[in-house]
């Protein structure tokens, strides 16, 4: 099964849920503001992912850039930053998709083909 965490007013996610419905791909909508992941889910998740925890972050958010993150990605653990996401779903980069042992960040489509078609 494939799960999406999303936030409705975020553009590349709904462009992410258009490619999905246009490929007919079904999945599980997760609303990441009010179903924020869970400091295990987002450690699990970013193993999966193979991605540096930096690449985890919405860089182009208020929240980030109100809290100096970049600053904080830079020296903090791994495990205060995974602490960091875990306290706002709008701290996380997305959309998440989730799909079987895959987990990707972001909307790129040439990945998103290559794992579901």
């Amino acid at each position: 099964m494939i799960t999406i965490l999303c936030y409705t007013k975020c553009g590349t996610c709904r462009k992410a849920e258009k490619w999905l419905k246009e490929n007919g791909i079904e999945y599980t909508y997760r609303p990441i503001k009010e179903e924020n992941p869970s400091f295990n889910e987002l450690k699990l998740w970013k193993e999966k992912s193979g991605l540096p925890i930096n690449k985890w972050f919405n860089t182009s958010g208020l929240l980030y850039r109100e809290n100096n993150i970049k600053e904080k990605v830079k020296t903090l653990p791994e495990n205060e930053l995974l602490e960091i996401l875990t306290s706002d779903g709008m701290f996380v980069k997305r959309p998440v998709l989730l799909a079987g042992d895959r987990v990707l960040v972001g909307f790129k489509e040439e990945e998103w083909t290559e794992l579901l078609k």
